[in-house]
């Protein structure tokens, strides 16, 4: 081996191991992929924004206490429905979902606000999201604005469950609090207070065809009360 051979090689060893330490190894003890959906830093990142209201991973757990309890009353007819999706379902979680929802719902109503359309479509129903599309659009003609600020949610409950022609269908009940101003295309407020808090309840329903390999719910009927 002649000199300059010997001093490439030199020079790829050492990029090697400058590539090593920044790089990492794989040793076979790493974490699984990250669930991009279980957490609201990678929501608001921008890429695919449909939230896995449920893991999508499978399940070990025998009793189906362990992924039903303390969600619904016992003996309730709420915890029947969800057992019978549970037997369809197994990956289904009560806790993770109602904690997937309210990721969802405040997703939803932040990005209707600001007409983010890109947001919305993957997290709604087909009809449902042409509803709101269709309201953006209203606001954008008249010039109007939406100045919305997202307190937080005090309560959110699963009201109903039901399982259909492998549809599952589970209605949620929150109650939000949020700040939403108005303006028409002089910017002067035409509906809210920006000092004041609105306490707002919604009933919405997410739907899930449970025999598909898609884990994604999608929210699929919308009520305020």
């Amino acid at each position: 081996m002649d000199i300059y051979t010997l001093f490439f090689l030199a020079i790829a060893v050492v990029i090697f191991f400058r590539l090593r330490s920044v790089l990492g190894k794989r040793t076979g003890e790493e974490r699984p992929p990250f669930d991009p959906y279980t957490a609201r830093e990678e929501a608001e990142t921008g890429g695919d924004k449909v939230v896995t209201l449920p893991t999508a991973r499978a399940r070990q757990a025998a009793d189906p206490d362990d992924q039903i309890g303390g969600v619904v009353k016992p003996g309730s007819a709420v915890e029947g429905a969800l057992k019978t999706l549970l037997s369809a379902d197994p990956s289904f979680h009560a806790r993770e979902f109602v904690d997937g929802a309210r990721l969802a719902y405040e997703m939803i109503v932040t990005a209707f606000a600001s007409g983010d359309k890109a947001t919305l479509q993957p997290l709604l129903d087909e009809e449902v999201y042409q509803g709101f599309v269709q309201a953006i659009d209203e606001r954008n003609a008249a010039g109007e604005t939406v100045d919305f600020t997202f307190i937080g949610l005090d309560k959110s409950d699963i009201m109903e469950a039901e399982l259909a022609n492998q549809i599952a269908q589970i209605t949620m009940r929150f109650k939000s609090q949020l700040i939403s101003v108005t303006k028409d295309s002089d910017g002067r407020v035409i509906d809210g207070d920006p000092t004041e808090v609105t306490e707002m309840t919604d009933i919405w329903t997410f739907a899930r065809d449970v025999s598909s390999g898609d884990p994604n719910w999608k929210l699929v009927a919308t009520e305020a009360t």
